[in-house]
């Protein structure tokens, strides 16, 4: 019997076009979080290292800007393919963007650091929301089979994460390869281009699958078109929107303008009371969005810490071997993403074996607080006990395991939610929105990781503690209102 196509990892239940989106996100992906792995690590490292020598706060700053940019960009990459040229051709677009920023990266100058970081933000902007979209619009909004299919292709996605630190923290890192370079009359300091070049080819595998296999799936319906000065308008919007809000982000990071900050929780609460305000179905879905974007942005702040300070304690406070061998510090980016392939299958088997009786969106979002929580909890006394020297590398490990199923818990249920909820007409803008709350979560990701300290373990200790207890009080309100979310994103007042 011939073996039905897309049968890999129980895919053939699945619609045909989710096989080729799993492939070209694994790809995509695994050149993001290749390039990630290395970043904070690159910005931090002397000179004569062949770093930049930054200081931890100036590059978790630009850390923070950056992640922010990749997903705040996402707003106007959602418009562009609703509007303008569609979701096919805006993940073609900003595939060919990412290639070319990874490729800049690679090229030893610091103009072209800057050069790359833009390429990769902009192109990751029309990538994103709208592959994303391209999932949603396989499946019905009603489909049972539509949380399932999205945590298969969230561990397409994290596939592509796992292999990707191994592969350029072994090239940025390693004594092996800067020992290779030497002997080919290379800079073995140069051994972070490496890295980043390597990053560069991940991403163009993932466009030529995507070029390859395009015919074969549709655009989300984008309804009846606009009028040219309506899109204009919109259009204009969009961007000045975006730009705004970036600016204010740049803007809270100088002395005497930190309380900005909180404009990033302020916003979504006026859309929220706007939302419920309104008496049409559509507005209170948008006030159910601004609640689930709040979770969010909160749940990224603490999680993106795996990239900032997460990664200066594995750097600098962990001790990098097992059994003798010693490892590069990147590393552990791949913790992640490993527990992810182990446990997406579960989780998607979990919610296909509910049904209909899994826990509503909401809760699934406050349990994923409570896990977040509790991984950073569990992390407060490796902290303390880097006082008496690095410590075992099984505290990260095992803070990976819970913000894991956290994850797994909030992410590809949240991007299901947002294409089930989401206004007629505007899949690929409420997914920009959805990526806009990761963009808030990045920036202050950046923020809390720049005030990373390896000479007072107290002190790490404490802000461990403090962030924990935010997730906690966030995952407390998650669930007590719960049911009216709930209700709110069936449109019912």
């Amino acid at each position: 019997m011939r073996k039905p196509r897309g049968s890999w990892l129980g895919l053939s239940s699945h619609p045909r076009g989710l096989s080729t989106l799993y492939f070209t996100e694994l790809w995509e992906r695994f050149s993001f979080y290749g390039m990630r792995a290395l970043l904070v690590l690159f910005m931090v490292a002397p000179v004569a290292e062949g770093g930049l020598g930054f200081t931890t706060p100036d590059a978790g700053s630009i850390y923070g800007t950056y992640g922010m940019a990749v997903y705040l960009l996402a707003l106007p990459g959602g418009f562009i393919a609703d509007r303008l040229i569609g979701a096919k051709r805006s993940v073609l677009l900003g595939g060919t963007a990412i290639a070319f920023g990874h490729y800049a990266l690679a090229w030893p100058t610091g103009e072209f650091f800057y050069v790359g970081l833009a390429l990769i933000a902009i192109g990751t902007g029309l990538f994103k929301p709208n592959i994303s979209a391209l999932v949603g619009a396989l499946y019905s909004k009603d489909d049972p089979r539509r949380d399932a299919g999205f945590s298969l292709f969230y561990m397409g996605i994290n596939i592509g994460a796992f292999l990707a630190p191994l592969v350029t923290g072994f090239l940025a890192q390693s004594s092996v390869f800067k020992g290779w370079l030497a002997q080919a009359g290379f800079d073995p300091n140069q051994s972070w281009h490496w890295g980043f070049a390597a990053a560069g080819i991940g991403m163009t595998a993932s466009i030529l699958i995507f070029a390859w296999k395009m015919r074969e799936l549709e655009d989300p319906d984008a309804g009846s078109p606009d009028s040219t000065g309506s899109v204009i308008r919109q259009g204009l919007f969009v961007g000045f929107g975006s730009l705004f809000l970036l600016g204010i982000a740049l803007l809270a990071d100088v002395d005497g303008f930190h309380w900005l900050r909180w404009l990033f929780v302020a916003l979504p609460l006026m859309v929220i009371v706007y939302g419920v305000a309104r008496q049409t179905p559509d507005s209170r879905r948008l006030a159910a969005i601004g609640v689930y974007f709040i979770a969010a942005m909160t749940f990224w702040a603490i999680f993106e810490q795996s990239g900032t300070s997460l990664t200066l304690f594995a750097d600098t406070l962990t001790r990098n071997e097992v059994f003798g061998f010693s490892f590069p510090s990147s590393w552990y980016q791949s913790a992640n993403p490993i527990f992810v392939i182990l446990l997406a299958p579960l989780f998607a088997a979990l919610w296909l074996k509910l049904g209909r009786q899994q826990p509503s969106s909401p809760f699934k979002f406050g349990f994923a607080l409570v896990l977040l929580s509790a991984s950073f909890l569990l992390i407060v006394p490796a902290a303390a006990l880097a006082a008496e020297g690095r410590v075992s590398p099984l505290w990260l490990i095992g803070l990976y395991f819970l913000f894991t199923a956290g994850e797994l818990m909030l992410s590809p249920v949240g991007l299901s939610t947002m294409t089930r909820i989401a206004p007629s007409r505007m899949s690929g803008q409420m997914l920009g929105i959805w990526f806009l709350a990761t963009a808030f979560g990045n920036k202050l990701a950046g923020d809390i990781g720049g005030a990373f300290t390896a000479t007072d373990p107290d002190a790490l200790a404490l802000s461990f503690l403090a962030q924990a207890g935010i997730v906690a009080v966030a995952a407390a309100l998650m669930f007590a209102i719960a049911p009216t979310v709930r209700r709110l994103s069936e449109g019912e007042s």
